[in-house]
């Protein structure tokens, strides 16, 4: 996960699935599954940041709810989740 700060008040996100995670089916479901997972969260990650998000090979075999705890967890190592 790349993170940069903008000047905008809403938060971009990319994301970026290489063809060594597989073939193009398994690269949609992956990013399919980041898409929706940034979507749920959205309203917990601190806005004014660009984020780029960069799928590894493991990715392939993980489910839904191991790709979310990663996410949450590299989030929080940034300090983009916001406290409640």
């Amino acid at each position: 996960m790349l993170i940069m700060k903008n000047d905008d008040a809403d938060n971009r996100v990319g994301i970026s699935v290489s063809k060594k995670v597989g073939n193009s089916v398994v690269r949609h479901r992956v990013t399919r599954i980041i898409r929706e997972i940034m979507r749920l969260h959205w309203g917990e990650i601190r806005k004014g940041y660009d984020i780029v998000i960069i799928a590894r090979e493991s990715a392939r075999d993980s489910d839904y709810y191991c790709l979310e705890s990663a996410l949450l967890h590299l989030l929080k190592l940034h300090h983009l989740v916001k406290d409640y």
